[in-house]
């Protein structure tokens, strides 16, 4: 662990690119069918779509992705870390990163949309710690008693 970065994710990679799929296959195994927004890379790959990753000499360990809304509003998409790496704060310094990048762009307000159980509560909790709040839905999402949002406001920004 020597060589830890967080930088612009280069969709080529091919350990970014397994843990893309290690994203969306967790998503489809704990969300219903209809409640899985996940983004796979073509996707993370769109204009308004900017992803990330920690990565250690080159092989990325957590990801993380930051969708624009409006002019002051964004969205977190996408955020994981290998298992093995979890608990070493890898995806606290994703989230860290990702709203530093919000707020330089202009950002009032970072949300996200999730979902509910076990399976969520690690990522929910590391999102409450960081001053996250339930609020409503955003962007186009449909609440559902599967989905949950949550919100960071930044106040005016600087």
């Amino acid at each position: 662990m020597a060589d830890l970065r967080i930088a612009s994710a280069d969709l080529e990679d091919q350990s970014l690119q397994a843990l893309i799929r290690l994203h969306l296959s967790a998503m489809r195994a704990h969300s219903p069918a209809d409640s899985v927004h996940a983004l796979d890379a073509l996707a993370l790959a769109e204009p308004g779509v900017d992803l990330f990753a920690l990565s250690d000499g080159g092989r990325a360990l957590a990801m993380g992705a930051l969708r624009r809304i409006d002019g002051t509003s964004f969205e977190i998409k996408s955020m994981r870390t290998l298992p093995d790496y979890t608990g070493r704060g890898f995806g606290r310094a994703v989230l860290e990163h990702l709203i530093a990048v919000a707020r330089q762009r202009g950002a009032r307000r970072v949300s996200l949309e999730t979902g509910s159980g076990a399976p969520f509560e690690p990522a929910l909790s590391l999102y409450r710690s960081r001053g996250f709040q339930s609020g409503p839905a955003f962007g186009g999402y449909a609440a559902t008693d599967f989905n949950q949002f949550l919100h960071l406001d930044l106040g005016e920004s600087q």
